[in-house]
């Protein structure tokens, strides 16, 4: 995985801030492959939060603090509210991500 303890703390601290303490949080795609360089940070969600406009809410400032936190990079959220349709991405993300 090619994230820092730092960065991985970071990570699961500003998320589940605003997605919830109970959130699942999964780190998925190219940052997984140790062998490469740069990429995006893939992460998948699965929210303690219902409510869509919390949700939208919690997007924009997650988002806004991952890059204080992290720096200028490209960071994809994948949000998978608990019995909503499964999704290709969400399948994708749950079996080959990683819990962080």
């Amino acid at each position: 995985m090619r994230l820092s303890e730092t960065q991985v703390y970071s990570i699961t601290h500003i998320l589940r801030q605003y997605f919830g303490e109970d959130s699942e949080i999964r780190l998925f795609g190219s940052r997984l492959d140790d062998s490469a360089r740069g990429g995006d940070i893939d992460l998948y969600i699965e929210p303690e939060l219902t409510d869509g406009n919390e949700l939208a809410k919690a997007l924009i400032l997650s988002k806004v603090a991952l890059v204080k936190a992290l720096g200028d990079q490209k960071i994809d959220l994948v949000i998978n509210r608990k019995g909503s349709s499964s999704l290709p991405v969400y399948q994708h993300a749950r079996e080959t991500g990683v819990v962080l």
